[in-house]
């Protein structure tokens, strides 16, 4: 019989492309990913008495302790994450590149003899498997992750915008299983003033499976002076989802700093 259910900050991690890479390759990047892990948890100080880890292959699910700040995991964590990922991409060729897409929520757990289960991780375990989160980490050339963080996390935390976090550097992403269930999410990428590859507010949408793209928008590599070029789209599109949800539908809206 497993334990009650408590409520943890979840945290879930996944490696991108890394079922497409031989073996000895995703062992290299396993392990990298777990040192990286471990570094930013240390510089954020976040101790090994406030986690709890399950290995996903490719990829961590975490457990964080409901004493632990919010704003450590949505701020300093996830700086000291891509810092850590950064150190090893200057020693890393491009087979065992490292990019990470992360997601961040909130909710009950539960954990028995064979792992952790629940609403909660499942719907965090979603947040993460996004098509939509893909594409931004695809568009998002020179960055090393990707967070997406729920609504609830994002009204509770990060819209108040607590010192090293930026809002306006978030934006909404609505999507809807195959079981009809919408999930809101808001998505940012360290380094980048908004997530490339996502509509831009107010973008008029042609229908499902189209795309409308800006003059001059490719949504590719950070802007260092403004704001990285946007894709206009509304789309209907496939994506690994946790338990078989394979088809998601994007609705995006969002805003973006001026």
């Amino acid at each position: 019989m497993g334990e009650e259910a408590t409520h943890h900050w979840i945290v879930v991690l996944d490696v991108e492309n890394f079922s497409s890479r031989r073996d000895p390759v995703q062992r290299r990047v396993r392990a990298a990913m777990y040192r990286a892990l471990a570094e930013a948890l240390r510089r954020a100080g976040i101790t090994d008495a406030d986690t709890v880890s399950e290995d996903r292959g490719d990829g961590v699910l975490m457990l964080v302790a409901p004493s632990v700040s919010p704003l450590l995991l949505a701020g300093p964590f996830v700086r000291e994450l891509d810092e850590a990922l950064g150190e090893y991409a200057q020693e890393a060729n491009a087979d065992h590149a490292l990019r990470l897409r992360v997601a961040l929520h909130q909710g009950l757990a539960a954990r028995d003899a064979h792992g952790w289960s629940g609403d909660a991780v499942n719907t965090a375990c979603r947040l993460v498997d996004a098509q939509p989160l893909r594409n931004v980490l695809a568009e998002a050339l020179s960055a090393r992750l990707v967070l997406a963080v729920s609504d609830e996390v994002h009204r509770g935390v990060v819209r108040h915008g607590h010192r090293g976090i930026d809002p306006a550097a978030y934006l909404r992403c609505d999507f809807t299983t195959k079981h009809g269930e919408t999930i809101t999410s808001w998505i940012t990428v360290p380094g980048y003033p908004a997530p490339p590859g996502l509509p831009a507010p107010g973008a008029a949408s042609s229908g499902p499976g189209t795309t409308s793209t800006s003059p001059g928008a490719t949504g590719s590599g950070p802007a260092t002076a403004g704001r990285p070029p946007v894709a206009l789209h509304a789309q209907t599109v496939q994506g690994d989802q946790v338990a078989g949800d394979k088809h998601v539908t994007v609705h995006n809206t969002g805003s973006v700093r001026p």
